[in-house]
């Protein structure tokens, strides 16, 4: 696939990486010369200095064979614009990444369709999601739902004491096989995808996938104890925390406070958020956390624009008792030393950003993908098609990539738990957990 990137910043720069790893086509486009040189020396891809939004700049750039158009300037408006420019010179797929949510609003999005923009994501509010999803299921570092929510993947850390713990997953309980289906182990910074002598050992991630329906029995299988969320301290007002604040008051039922340095700020936050106590003030501050509560938090947020600040700020607060923290840390490098020292969600806005844009280099019918933090791993979820290898035979006798594995299958939007001996159909839904390095290879067994 021939995949243009229009803004050579951090989102656009991740992107460009991930589709070349992906053995994609793909052109860079920035006006900042020096940038793309760097960027073209670490990276086997082309690069165009210009204008994304000239057109001349982009006709020079031959936009007209794209299949995939991404603008990822700093500036919204800059974004939209080009995806026109882009979709009327004959780019097939446009996407624009935008800083606000008021062109999420439904009627926003059909008109921005209408103009040729074929996606919007906003990767800020999208973060947040993530951040008020976790905090609502405690005991568990990630959750991601796929087929309209009937299938969950969660990621736990499991326990010493646990039930499945230091057992072969090939000796594990018939009838719990079932229910969850364990399918990769995330052990000191490496993924492990298991077979029937592999085995859970204390310290471990688990990615489990179940029904919602079974979460009980998944996190009682863990280890893991479940406790009630009621205060939540933010530290950082960004447009990530004001979200995840404004969230957190919709749902309700939360006392939240937020804390941010810059004066003008915090005044401007104090003055759009109705039900948080927005305090200003230095998160890194022990004595003002202090007086502020924090020992009474059930939760702890971190999400300023330092990675390092936001990584440390957690630690301290695990230090002072308590048992959910989140952080948001954009530099991928930190992530594993992050989820080493028992972070318990990560943010990561690129990788959120290029979960929701990278089902467009997939040529099969794609549902749902998810890439997942630090581990270049993927949740997919695709449907078979008639005649496809997947339809041939049992997943045992399938002869798949070893890194890969099936979790779950819908069918007529009933959830069945994937065994060597499940039959997949014409039209299932088939939710996996996959290495990147072996995208390609499930394509080919779906088409």
């Amino acid at each position: 696939m021939r995949i243009f990137i229009a803004g050579a910043g951090a989102v656009g720069t991740h992107l460009a990486k991930l589709f070349v790893d992906s053995d994609h086509d793909v052109i860079l486009m920035d006006e900042d010369d020096k940038k793309l040189q760097q960027i073209e020396y670490h990276l086997d891809l082309m690069t165009r200095r210009g204008n994304m939004t000239s057109l001349s700049d982009l006709k020079q750039a031959d936009v007209s064979e794209a299949d995939l158009f991404i603008a990822v300037p700093p500036y919204k408006d800059m974004s939209i614009l080009a995806c026109i420019l882009a979709k009327k010179l004959g780019a097939k797929t446009t996407v624009a990444r935008v800083n606000t949510s008021e062109y999420l609003k439904a009627e926003n999005l059909s008109l921005f369709r209408q103009l040729g923009v074929d996606e919007i994501i906003y990767p800020e509010e999208l973060a947040a999601h993530e951040a008020v999803e976790s905090l609502k299921r405690v005991g568990i570092r990630q959750w991601y739902e796929s087929s309209d929510g009937k299938v969950v993947l969660s990621v736990i850390k499991v326990r010493e004491g646990a039930p499945i713990l230091n057992r072969p997953f090939s000796e594990l309980d018939p009838e719990k096989k079932k229910l969850y289906n364990i399918v990769a182990i995330y052990r000191q910074g490496d993924t492990i995808i298991p077979h029937g002598g592999d085995s859970l050992i204390h310290g471990d991630l688990a990615y489990f996938i179940s029904t919602y329906d079974n979460m009980k029995l998944v996190l009682a299988d863990a280890g893991k104890e479940q406790y009630e969320i009621n205060n939540v301290m933010i530290i950082g007002g960004s447009r990530v925390g004001r979200l995840i604040a404004r969230n957190l008051e919709e749902i309700g039922g939360y006392n939240v406070k937020l804390v941010e340095i810059d004066r003008e700020k915090s005044l401007k936050l104090a003055n759009s958020l109705e039900n948080t106590l927005v305090i200003e003030g230095d998160g890194r501050n022990l004595e003002l956390l202090k007086d502020e509560g924090i020992s009474k938090m059930q939760a702890f947020v971190a999400v300023t624009d330092n990675a390092e600040v936001n990584i440390l700020s957690c630690q301290l607060a695990k230090k002072m008792g308590i048992r959910k923290t989140v952080a948001e840390v954009e530099n991928i490098d930190y992530m594993p030393l992050a989820e080493g020292i028992g972070i318990g969600t990560l943010l990561n806005k690129k990788l959120t950003a290029a979960s929701h844009i990278y089902r467009y280099t997939l040529h099969t019918d794609v549902a749902y993908v998810k890439c997942l933090t630090s581990n270049n791993s993927e949740m997919l979820e695709l449907v078979a098609q008639p005649g496809s290898k997947i339809t041939k035979a049992q997943i045992k006798d399938l002869s798949l990539p070893r890194e890969l594995n099936i979790g779950a299958v819908v069918r007529d939007g009933v959830v069945q738990i994937a065994s060597g001996q499940t039959q997949i159909q014409a039209y299932d839904k088939v939710v996996m957990f996959a290495m990147q390095s072996c995208i390609h290879k499930i394509e080919k067994l779906f088409v």
